[in-house]
């Protein structure tokens, strides 16, 4: 199973961006969705998740700001970024759970994107 995430760039300060996340590979079913970051010098914290029912859960300093939906039909999830801020500059990594047909439940990582938010 892969992750595989785009769409992170250098923007300015109000501006907006897209990430995507595709989950490829011998998959049963994608469970959680989640979208982490990790700033310079700061550890990775959760960004936003959402559950196969669509539940979403936001850290509070993106909350209004950033969206997070999934397709399940192409086990991919978004991240849609508007009113960036220089804080919100990190590398964004996704994270899946995954039911895989062997019966197991693994959680696996992408390989990370950048964001870059100019002032």
């Amino acid at each position: 199973v892969q992750l595989q995430a785009s769409g992170g760039g250098l923007v300015q300060a109000g501006g907006s961006l897209r990430l995507s996340c595709a989950a490829s590979g011998r998959i049963n079913r994608v469970d959680d969705m989640a979208w982490y970051r990790q700033g310079p010098g700061s550890q990775r914290e959760m960004v936003a998740s959402i559950i196969s029912g669509f539940n979403t859960n936001y850290t509070d300093s993106v909350k209004g700001r950033f969206t997070i939906s999934r397709d399940n039909s192409k086990n991919t999830v978004y991240l849609q970024m508007d009113s960036l801020k220089p804080e919100d500059t990190a590398v964004y990594f996704c994270n899946a759970g995954v039911s895989l047909p062997s019966g197991y439940f693994r959680n696996y990582w992408g390989q990370g994107t950048l964001v870059t938010v100019s002032s």
